[in-house]
């Protein structure tokens, strides 16, 4: 009988192990200076009087479905700063700042995974790139917002983020909901892929509750975490494989659901992904209609998400980025510019002022 050692059962399936530069020195390569490091206090706050009834503002969350290139979200962060400028009396702008893409089976990982976009999975360069734009991004005065795929990426750049999301594959996730615990923002839970909203309010209770789980330290060593709990949850709506999920009878199930589990009734509409059909067009109808609820008299709508970019539509993943459209969406397909700015100055120009 042949010898066996550890070699024998373990990693059989693994290709190669990496080792990365662990969060406190990347943090202290990249620091946030005083200007950025407002912005995320200041805009932290914000989102959390919004939350708690102080501040009549509706949450705008609004940028590209994934980020592909720094220089193209530079540019579309300038507008956006300027615009939001122009709409801060009515509405709270927060840039949809997307570096982790999930795949329903498989594609582009988005740029932490694969900065280069040729499968090349340089994760060390994805992170310094991704942590270099959200500090420029924040020293702008701009507020940023990012879906958080695993429990490892926020230790490189949470401190940056003024708003968190757990999307509709990792919702019911364990690991997730902990994480989800011991952010320092806010954080919005997307409906499950089916359009159900349970798991996403289940997510809500579990975050608010303390918890204790392994992950790492900021030095990169495996710790266990324990959490105090995250009081501001809100439940994020995006459709479902049955269709879309923004009517007003959603909205009363939502919100009768929410209050009977004991959460705030805190709901943003996505009018993007299953709610527009994943048709860009649509993402203005599914906008007027929430608009026209919340005018109504629906204040458990606190927030809006579009999916945007410098131009419309999308295209396919190339590795040569001399063939790509500039600031056009290598994932979903995305509304252009001017038609954002137009959407934002209309609810501008209905929602009654802030404090």
């Amino acid at each position: 009988m042949p010898a066996t050692n550890a070699s024998s059962t373990s990693n059989l399936r693994i290709r190669n192990l990496e080792p990365l530069v662990p969060p406190s020195r990347l943090c202290a390569l990249l620091p946030l200076d005083a200007a950025a490091l407002d912005t995320v206090v200041q805009g932290r706050r914000a989102v959390e009087a919004v939350l708690a009834g102080a501040d009549p503002r509706l949450i705008v969350v609004v940028g590209p479905c994934s980020i592909h290139d720094p220089d193209a979200a530079r540019d579309y962060a300038t507008r956006l700063h300027a615009l939001a400028a122009q709409v801060a009396d009515r509405l709270l702008v927060v840039m949809r700042v997307y570096f982790e893409k999930p795949r329903t089976t498989v594609g582009w990982k988005g740029l932490i995974n694969d900065p280069h976009l040729d499968d090349t999975f340089d994760v060390g360069t994805g992170l310094r790139l991704a942590r270099s734009l959200l500090i420029e991004i924040a020293r702008m005065g701009l507020p940023t917002a990012t879906e958080f795929l695993e429990p490892i990426t926020p230790q490189y750049i949470a401190d940056t983020i003024v708003l968190g999301a757990i999307g509709a594959r990792t919702t019911e996730s364990p690991t997730h909901r902990q994480m989800a615990s011991g952010l320092s923002m806010p954080v919005g839970f997307k409906n499950s892929t089916d359009g159900s909203l349970q798991a996403a309010i289940d997510a809500m209770l579990a975050a608010q509750t303390p918890h204790s789980f392994l992950g790492i330290d900021n030095d990169g060593g495996t710790c266990v975490v324990s959490t105090t709990g995250n009081p501001f949850g809100m439940l994020m709506l995006r459709g479902g494989r049955s269709g879309s999920n923004y009517s007003p009878e959603v909205m009363a199930e939502a919100r009768t659901k929410l209050e009977k589990a004991g959460l705030q009734p805190r709901i943003v509409v996505d009018c993007s992904h299953a709610n527009s059909g994943k048709d860009p067009t649509r993402q203005s109808v599914v906008w007027r209609d929430v608009l026209a609820q919340r005018f109504a008299g629906d204040r458990s709508i606190v927030g809006l998400m579009l999916e945007s970019n410098i131009h419309p539509g999308s295209q396919a993943v190339q590795a040569d980025r001399s063939k790509l459209a500039y600031g056009v969406s290598v994932t979903d397909a995305c509304i252009g510019w001017e038609e954002t700015e137009e959407l934002l100055l209309e609810a501008q120009a209905q929602c009654p002022p802030g404090p």
